[in-house]
């Protein structure tokens, strides 16, 4: 495995790109605030290189969460587009609405259903489920739902599970997310599709975007993915053979931050090859 390239800024490597596929949680906001640098940084990258696409594991439709990032203090000049693994996944929905389903997640995660006709049941009643995360973030885990899971799992129930991180960040701490419970139910045997980061759909809707904006082909070589989450954002980019960014004080702290509060290029190969992921490009926060 090859250690990552520690790069200062955005600034170092910006020319060599001509769209970024940037995500949210962890590297522009925590979900409690923006970070300014991050967010000054893509737009200046917006306004003088190329194209920036925010690409979100978020379970809504993109347009659902504009009125999140606006409240949260994330610029609109910092992005032109934006991708959510809602957009995707409302595809897969689609393919088997009416259901019935059983849903799992909150009720500010409804917009991802609007217009999809998906009749909504109690879990033995249900023909597939569609989660997006725990009903209630702040306070449950996997555990309480893994009796009715277990219940579920020998019907071979599909789960169309929304967002595929496991963890995200709110401000100090780490809460569950719809992957967790996806790995819950596969884990039980039953079996879980998903069109979030790292699969495929997220990055085909995302590289067509970039091309209306670009008015041209999408050279895949020079388009960059900046994210932290290995298991998602790295492998994801990994996965459609494009350049990663990889933000290492995001979802994981400070696991590779060296002694005298820095980067350690040895901390981070580290990290990267524990949770099985390979970035050519590594920075602590995202800065110009």
């Amino acid at each position: 495995m090859t250690a990552p390239h520690l790069i200062s800024g955005l600034s170092d490597i910006a020319g060599q790109y001509d769209v970024l596929l940037c995500d949210i949680w962890g590297v522009i906001h925590n979900g409690r605030e923006s970070y300014p640098d991050a967010c000054a940084a893509l737009a200046r990258y917006n306004a003088k290189v190329g194209p920036v696409i925010l690409i979100s594991n978020s379970p809504r439709p993109s347009v659902a969460v504009y009125e999140q990032l606006d409240s949260l203090g994330v610029p609109r000049a910092s992005w032109r587009a934006f991708v959510s693994s809602g957009d995707a996944t409302r595809r897969l929905l689609a393919e088997l609405a009416p259901g019935p389903a059983w849903k799992i997640g909150p009720d500010r995660d409804w917009p991802l259903y609007e217009g999809l006709g998906v009749e909504f049941v109690p879990p033995e009643e249900a023909v597939f489920i569609a989660c997006t995360g725990p009903n209630d973030d702040e306070v449950e885990t996997p555990e309480d739902y893994r009796e009715r899971l277990a219940a579920c799992a020998p019907r071979k129930l599909p789960m169309i599970c929304a967002n595929p991180d496991k963890v995200v960040q709110r401000g100090d701490r780490l809460i569950y997310c719809g992957g967790a419970l996806a790995d819950l139910y596969a884990s039980l045997g039953g079996p879980v599709r998903m069109a979030g980061k790292p699969y495929a759909p997220i990055y085909e809707m995302a590289l067509a975007e970039a091309q209306t904006l670009l008015g041209r082909p999408v050279d895949r070589r020079r388009v960059l993915c900046v994210g932290d989450g290995i298991a998602t954002d790295v492998r994801g980019a990994t996965d459609q053979k494009l350049d990663c960014l990889f933000i290492a004080r995001g979802i994981h702290g400070n696991a590779a931050i060296g002694d005298q509060g820095f980067l350690d290029a040895g901390l981070t190969q580290a990290l990267l090859a524990r949770e099985g992921g390979e970035a050519p490009l590594a920075m602590a926060d995202l800065v110009w």
